[in-house]
């Protein structure tokens, strides 16, 4: 019997999620694409179960592909999967973790992990005492949510600060004003880290007077050779955010590698094409290992019961 695995998706022909399920195929698994926001949890006196029109869903693992705009949704169904006993890529905490930039922030400063400096601006009396911080303008303002580029500016004078910082304020949005690092402007290094360790990066470059990288943002990409500090601390992110699977997007500053922040649904298209590696094929892989030392702990922890009988037997008066 293929161990099934399930891949939480509301875009079945988007290309990463192509990808993931194809791998995922070819390395043994039967792969179901279900749209997170059609599946349902019950919970009752037989504990917590997940269905899909009406049917339980049973598998062995599940990818999370959760979108920006249904996070609080998506995350509730993956926490239910994880308490199910299956193996999920990443867990709940790592993608609510990721999605916050600043509580991001704060989990790899504390771990001395290089970032650029950031600080969360509450009102607008606080602008002056956060671009005293940052370093003054130019600066990056940003909100503390957002994925692929949205909310994210470049101000150059201290007017257009204040003026983001309010329109983000009005609209219950938690701005941040952040160091702008003017020798990696319109560029940056994606890394994707699996399992542990770096399966491939590049290099993004945004279009025109664009400052924002982003592939989706018609940015181009080039394959790039990563040194032992810039491979340490994309590693060091994932680790502290404790994914699977991280996008790791740093910037190449002039006292070394900043990290700008961490995608826990990161594309897959950009990225293997530029850098000529299967990551989906990598993230098969880490999946199998998974599932081996899943089953293989079971095994362990079902010999157990015997052991200790066994220990009890021998007392003696």
């Amino acid at each position: 019997m293929y161990p099934r695995l399930v891949i939480l998706s509301r875009g079945p022909r988007l290309y990463s999620t192509r990808r993931l399920a194809e791998e995922a195929q070819k390395a043994g698994w039967a792969v179901r694409i279900i749209d997170p926001l059609r599946l349902t949890v019950v919970v009752d006196e037989k504990g917590g179960r997940i269905f899909h029109r009406g049917w339980p869903i049973e598998c062995e693992a599940v990818i999370p592909r959760i979108g920006f705009s249904i996070t609080r949704r998506g995350v509730a169904i993956v926490r239910q999967f994880e308490q199910m006993g299956v193996i999920v890529l990443n867990q709940s905490l790592s993608i609510e973790q990721s999605r916050d930039k600043l509580l991001a922030s704060q989990l790899m400063a504390d771990a001395g992990v290089p970032i650029p400096v950031t600080a969360h601006v509450a009102s607008t009396t606080d602008v002056d005492s956060a671009l005293a911080r940052v370093g003054g303008v130019p600066c990056v303002v940003k909100a503390t949510e957002g994925t692929q580029g949205s909310g994210v500016f470049l101000a150059r004078n201290y007017p257009q600060v204040r003026q983001l910082v309010s329109q983000m304020l009005e609209r219950g949005m938690k701005p941040l004003v952040q160091t702008y690092i003017e020798e990696s402007h319109g560029k940056d290094i994606r890394v994707l880290v699996v399992g542990g360790k770096v399966a491939a990066a590049m290099r993004r470059r945004a279009s025109g007077s664009e400052f924002r990288s982003n592939f989706h943002l018609g940015g181009s990409v080039e394959r790039v050779q990563l040194n032992e500090e810039f491979v340490s601390v994309a590693l060091s992110a994932a680790n502290i955010l404790g994914m699977d699977i991280a996008g790791v997007d740093l910037l190449e500053s002039s006292n070394g590698p900043l990290v700008l922040e961490v995608n826990s649904s990161p594309g897959l298209e950009g990225i293997e094409g530029a850098s000529g590696v299967n990551v989906a094929g990598a993230v098969a892989e880490h999946l199998n290992n998974r599932l081996e030392a899943f089953e293989r702990q079971q095994k362990e922890e079902a010999e157990l019961p015997d052991s200790a009988s066994d220990e009890s037997s021998m007392t003696t008066d």
